[in-house]
């Protein structure tokens, strides 16, 4: 999250303060605390010299934004020109003004609760774009002898373990990638795998809990199957394997983003979250970039739910939708696979998920008749795109057995 600009930063601004008048931490949507009254740009008192306007260097297949340069602020008139010239590849974005753009996404990560200072709202989303490269995996081949019904096993126990420990979302994202990472990084039994998704289950909290188990309790989980030491020294591995990196962007945050510009119902949200989780237990999906991944699970959602919509808004889901930057042959891939995931979620063995996103707070969202449909709402092209990996040596871990070791 240091790299999204997504961090703690609140104290650091705030060390000019006296003790009593410093702001807490910021969190994200599910942890923050009320909007904060925040210092107008219009009280500053000197002018810039210049202005950053948005130059952005797309790649062939996505669009993925790459960068942004200084322009001179004498031009009256001509940065909003250059960017439309920059965006010109994208979809949609022709026919939109710039400065309602940056608007609308000031707004949303204002709602969100993500800055303190409007004026780096755009370029903390540039920033979350061009990092995209570093959180995909050319190829969802695992290491001898891991599968995807393996790794499926204990990413559903872990997030029983994660949610059992109240921790935020942004931690189980950051779990799961350390996780996918790891498995591909370190050699490692089938016997240690358990241990090795605590310890990343561990380094995740380091990086974004206030207060964390201690290490007695995740032995405990494990049965005590391995040792205090044991653990230690797994973390130590991991850590000099990763080389100490730690920092991830998750696809919670596009879609948390896209569903504030959009006024998505909080139906719409919650179901989204909910595919955007399911996405976690398959192999299949750590080929596509976090905001791709966002971007169809909302979509989903919106095709699932099958609401009445506004001019309103369907005028505000034109603009979230405009910010994807996904190609339509990519979207449609990703959204088939959810939709085949999603009707099969209640009836697999690892459904954590399925009973997380069940409870009236969820808003029953993993119960809704509509996901049993959504692979033939979507049409012939819904079947599975990769065939269905079998059952592994850890098909006897189910759901709900967090104390048994593996």
């Amino acid at each position: 999250m240091t790299q999204t600009g997504f961090c703690d930063s609140g104290p650091l601004l705030d060390l000019h303060k006296k003790a009593e008048e410093r702001r807490p931490p910021l969190r994200t949507w599910a942890n923050t605390r009320g909007p904060k009254e925040r210092r107008s740009l219009a009280d500053c008192s000197a002018t810039p010299d210049c202005r950053w306007a948005r130059r952005v260097p797309v790649s062939a297949e996505d669009g993925i934004i790459m960068g942004y340069a200084e322009q001179d602020g004498s031009k009256d008139g001509r940065e909003e020109e250059a960017l439309l010239q920059c965006l010109h590849s994208l979809p949609g974005l022709r026919i939109l003004v710039p400065g309602l753009l940056h608007r609308e996404m000031e707004l949303a990560m204002e709602k969100l609760g993500l800055i303190h200072d409007r004026t780096y709202a755009w370029d903390m989303f540039s920033d979350m774009m061009r990092s995209q490269a570093h959180y995909t995996f050319r190829s969802t081949e695992l290491p001898h002898p891991f599968t995807d019904s393996t790794r499926a096993i204990v990413v559903d126990w872990l997030i029983q373990v994660h949610e059992m420990f109240n921790f935020s979302e942004e931690t189980l994202y950051l779990t799961v990638h350390l996780l996918n990472r790891a498995m591909r990084q370190i050699k490692v039994s089938i016997s240690k795998l358990q241990l090795l998704g605590v310890v990343c289950l561990f380094l995740a909290g380091k990086k974004e809990e206030c207060l964390l188990p201690e290490i007695s309790e995740l032995c405990f989980l494990m049965d005590n199957s391995y040792s205090k030491r044991q653990l230690l020294r797994m973390e130590r591995r991991v850590l000099c394997e990763l080389d100490f990196e730690l920092s991830h962007c998750p696809p919670l945050h596009f879609l948390l983003l896209t569903a504030s510009i959009a006024h998505c119902s909080d139906q719409v949200v919650w179901m989204a979250r909910y595919l955007l989780e399911l996405s976690l237990l398959e192999n299949q999906f750590v080929v596509f970039q976090p905001v791709q991944l966002a971007s169809a699970a909302l979509c989903l959602a919106r095709l699932v739910l099958q609401e009445a919509h506004s001019p309103e808004s369907e005028a505000a889901w034109c603009i979230a939708t405009s910010l994807r930057i996904c190609s339509e042959p990519t979207l449609q891939r990703i959204m088939h696979s959810l939709a085949v995931t999603a009707s099969r979620a209640q009836g697999r063995e690892t459904r954590a998920s399925f009973v997380k996103f069940s409870t009236t707070k969820t808003l029953h969202v993993s119960a809704h008749l509509g996901l049993q449909s959504c692979p033939y709402l979507l049409g012939p092209a819904g079947a599975p795109a990769w065939p269905q990996a079998c059952d592994g040596p850890l098909k006897g871990m189910r759901a709900g057995e967090t104390g048994q070791h593996m």
